[in-house]
């Protein structure tokens, strides 16, 4: 299914008109290429994780109506947790779902039979943080020392940094989705995303100054320094489904369309796209919503494929390479096996692509800039 040439020719696109946002199932009478409402097709997206600007592309495609535009209806489903993505559309649940790659594999290998049609960061948002003075400055440093990682698959690229460095002699600490941890003395070195746990930290009062922490309170280390950054969000779909359904072969490019164009009102729009995504129902302050915008759209563009979506072979083999070789504190790895070729396909997103550059649209950002912003306490 793997394929890496761009769609030549633009296909027209049908746009439907219809109501707003309705709520939907990927049921029989609710799947994509089913039986459609209000003369849309409905769509159900599987988040991995809360209402927030992670997802900001995927809220102002509802919010701006591309969907619709598309014929569709999409309702995007948050997760908290306790929702695996890649388990809901492997099991029929959902029609589309976004998850990191490294788990993916996992769940392939497992039997999930589903295929990645669009990657759309392309860095890594994955740090591990610890104190200034703690004396960490690189991941050698961590010897000894108490490592802190949520778990969850989250925690791979933690361990083929430490695998890389040799290092063995460390405790591993269960952390919570925050950084009170590392606050608190109890972590050394704190697992944090660019785009939310760090900024935490940011908005947080040194009591020492009574002003709010810098970024030279902190040492940092960033996954993609060290070579061992691995594929975080993805638009996965049912593999099955793309090789005998051409509704759904349909639908796809049509969603991919539709949420390129929001992510593309994302980064031209960034306080506009915050304020939708908090408009949707995410309850992170206003400083702190409008950072994780930026700091994911950081993560998308420029793009360095050619187009918001496309694969990076080399970081894919990457990723696969370091999900076969990389061993955890069992000494598990990932997989054991090369995944499928139908683990990922460029098909869909380069038609959509196709389409829209047709149409004028910008799926590169080579000019785009990231704001400056300030956090203010608590994330307000």
């Amino acid at each position: 299914m793997r394929t890496t040439t761009r769609w030549g020719a633009a296909v027209a696109s049908v746009a439907a008109a219809g109501l707003l946002l309705t709520a939907c199932s990927s049921s029989d009478d609710g799947a994509a290429g089913g039986s459609s409402t209000d003369g849309l097709t409905p769509v159900t997206l599987q988040l991995q994780w809360l209402t927030q600007a992670q997802f900001a592309g995927y809220y102002a495609a509802v919010d701006q109506g591309y969907y619709e535009e598309e014929g569709l209806a999409v309702e995007i489903l948050p997760s908290g947790g306790d929702i695996v993505p890649q388990d809901a559309l492997a099991a029929g649940e959902v029609d589309y779902a976004v998850a990191w790659v490294p788990k993916v594999l996992g769940s392939i290998e497992q039997g999930a039979a589903i295929t990645n049609v669009a990657q759309i960061f392309e860095r890594s948002a994955t740090l591990q943080v610890a104190f200034a003075d703690s004396g960490i400055e690189s991941v050698a440093d961590l010897e000894g020392k108490k490592v802190g990682s949520w778990g969850y698959g989250n925690e791979w690229e933690l361990f083929a940094g430490l695998n890389a460095a040799g290092v063995e002699d460390f405790e591993l600490v269960t952390q919570a989705f925050d950084m009170l941890g590392l606050l608190n003395g109890d972590i050394d070195a704190a697992q944090a995303m660019t785009y939310n746990e760090y900024a935490q930290l940011l908005e947080t009062v040194d009591p020492d100054t009574g002003d709010l922490y810098q970024p030279e309170d902190f040492t940092v280390i960033d996954w993609n320094d060290e070579g061992v950054a691995m594929l975080q969000d993805a638009i996965w779909a049912d593999t099955e489904r793309l090789e005998s359904d051409e509704a759904y072969q349909d639908t796809t490019v049509k969603f991919l369309k539709a949420t390129i164009r929001g992510w593309i009102y994302a980064r031209d729009n960034p306080q506009e796209a915050a304020e939708i995504v908090t408009a949707a129902g995410s309850t992170l302050g206003t400083s702190h919503q409008l950072w994780m915008t930026n700091e994911v759209n950081n993560l998308i563009w420029p793009s360095t494929t050619g187009g918001i979506g496309l694969v990076d072979e080399e970081v894919w083999d990457r990723t696969v390479a370091l999900a076969l070789e990389t061993s955890n504190e069992t000494g598990a790895t990932i997989i054991t096996t090369e995944p499928p070729e139908s683990a990922y396909t460029t098909e869909y997103v380069e038609q959509a692509l196709a389409e829209l550059e047709e149409a004028g649209e910008d799926v590169v950002g080579e000019d785009f800039e990231p704001l400056d912003v300030e956090l203010a306490e608590g994330g307000n």
